[in-house]
């Protein structure tokens, strides 16, 4: 059965459609870290080639204990993953309940998830009139009524909004409260660290945090992620996938990208660089509305004129690729998000905004 899943990144169809090698379009509908993967990755890459020939190591130690000392967590609390969406697959079935409440416009595989384990998913939808703040008094009441788990993700995608500690632990101890399991969505958080609420959760029996290796380390095509949590939840988590869903070379690759501390510091001083000058040259198109971000991605609104999806199709013929966001719960058809990606192919797709604008 084939799925026509709708992400960003989805550049492979494009360049087909278009006739094109991959490497000629510039696509900023997926949020990857624009200078790349670190050399220090490229080197492991290499060197565990010849490992290959050997099933990968099913207890993952070496990438838990790089992971334990960058989070200066214990090991045990890590499990790790064939992306953070294995791990949203897998929550579903180690959980107790049947109803899970969704902090919505969100990542669409949460509800791909959750009913493939028969659970109903319902949406808290925030608006962008608000900011997409999240108002806890109704979110109680909600809670309240009975519901088995919550969905959150912080930074949100694709509004890029970063809700701050203080409003988390609200939203943890409403979860407490009313018996809640919380999942909280940290994917996008390397891009803003000291905003994670891996401290708060670590020895929590009632939430978990997710965090994508592949958007921050740009390595989307090897798929690792991992989940912070309690070591009993760690345990039943190992426990749920698959012996080898690791491969060798992911795992050598992450352990090697927690070290590069250079690459990691450039790559964040780079990215608040270029998003603060890619939102103050769009902040110029009277027709867009910008929305905060913390993140590597921009959420963008069209006030007038056209839809997203039909600004989409005009900056193909430039080989640009944005992310439609008509998919995303609560966001209406005139929303786009770009990721923030290298100086010179921002002011490219600032020029052939300016030429669809004008």
């Amino acid at each position: 059965m084939s799925h026509s899943y709708d992400h960003g990144g989805n550049i492979f169809t494009v360049a087909r459609t278009l006739g094109v090698p991959p490497d000629q379009i510039l696509d900023f509908s997926a949020s990857i870290n624009p200078l790349g993967m670190s050399s220090m990755v490229r080197k492991a890459l290499i060197c565990s080639l010849d490992d290959l020939i050997h099933y990968p190591d099913t207890s993952h130690k070496d990438l838990k204990l790089a992971l334990a000392q960058f989070h200066s967590l214990p090991p045990a609390h890590f499990t790790i993953a064939n992306g953070s969406t294995e791990l949203i697959y897998n929550i579903p079935a180690m959980l107790a309940g049947s109803k899970a409440l969704i902090i919505s416009p969100s990542f669409s595989e949460y509800v791909r998830a959750l009913n493939q384990h028969h659970w109903e998913a319902r949406h808290f939808v925030l608006t962008p009139e608000s900011n997409f703040s999240i108002d806890t008094e109704t979110l109680k009441r909600t809670l309240d009524a009975g519901i088995d788990a919550l969905f959150l993700c912080n930074p949100g995608n694709p509004n890029g909004m970063l809700y701050p500690q203080r409003v988390i632990e609200k939203i943890y101890s409403l979860c407490l409260s009313s018996g809640t399991f919380l999942v909280l969505d940290e994917a996008f958080m390397d891009f803003c660290e000291e905003a994670s609420a891996k401290r708060m959760i670590v020895h929590s029996d009632n939430a978990i945090v997710l965090r994508s290796m592949t958007k921050f380390f740009g390595i989307p095509g090897l798929r690792l992620g991992y989940a912070i949590s309690n070591a009993t939840i760690a345990e039943r988590l190992d426990a749920m996938g698959g012996p080898w869903s690791v491969n060798s070379l992911a795992l050598a690759a992450g352990a090697a990208a927690l070290k590069d501390v250079r690459h990691n510091k450039e790559s964040l001083e780079y990215i608040l660089q270029e998003r603060r000058a890619l939102v103050e040259r769009l902040v110029q198109f009277k027709q867009l509305k910008l929305y905060p971000s913390s993140a590597n991605y921009l959420l963008v609104e069209i006030k007038e004129g056209m839809t997203a999806r039909e600004l989409k199709e005009r900056l193909l013929p430039f080989r640009i690729l944005i992310r439609d966001c008509v998919s995303f719960m609560g966001l209406s058809d005139r929303f786009f998000r770009i990721a923030v990606r290298t100086a010179e192919e921002n002011k490219r797709l600032l020029e052939c905004l300016g030429r669809i604008f004008k």
